[in-house]
């Protein structure tokens, strides 16, 4: 840690670039075209969301991926309308950040970084592929870290011990 003129301990700087986001894996189904229904069906949609960290080789690297999976079924009957899928990743230089607050740092702040560029992907793709512009919610990354930790402790509670 540095000191300042004082000679007391001052928190590391904070450093957080991104380095270049890419669409690892997409996919858009029409069902709605493919079956040739001609009806306005109302829609109801349904998103996963999850969220993966990872060091990368190079010191101070990670990579970080938002994985949509979009479902629109009509409300009428329960049919399917489209599928989209979407794995979308950012690689981030971060400095600074004390090892411990480092995984919520990953899972939740880069993800906010990644959020608009998503959210603009399945915009588009939903329009060209025919439907109205599906526009997402803010996502709630705190949140949604949360139940994760949440769910995990759930699951290691629910093991039984191994002797």
């Amino acid at each position: 840690m540095a000191e300042n003129e004082n000679g007391a301990a001052q928190a590391p700087q904070l450093k957080m670039n991104v380095l270049t986001q890419f669409v690892r894996d997409m996919s858009f189904e029409n069902i709605l075209a493919q079956k040739g229904s001609a009806a306005n069906p109302q829609p109801d949609v349904q998103v996963q969301v999850n969220l993966d960290a990872k060091k990368r080789t190079v010191d101070n690297q990670f990579e970080v991926s938002i994985k949509l999976n979009i479902t629109s079924k009509n409300k009428e009957d329960g049919g399917e309308m489209f599928i989209l899928e979407l794995d979308y990743a950012g690689v981030f230089h971060i400095e600074g950040v004390p090892e411990d607050q480092l995984h919520p740092f990953l899972l939740i702040e880069c993800p906010r970084m990644l959020f608009p560029f998503v959210r603009r992907i399945v915009s588009d793709v939903t329009r060209d592929g025919g439907f109205p512009p599906l526009n997402l919610e803010n996502i709630d990354f705190v949140a949604l870290y949360r139940a994760e930790l949440q769910r995990r402790a759930a699951e290691q509670g629910a093991q039984p011990a191994v002797n």
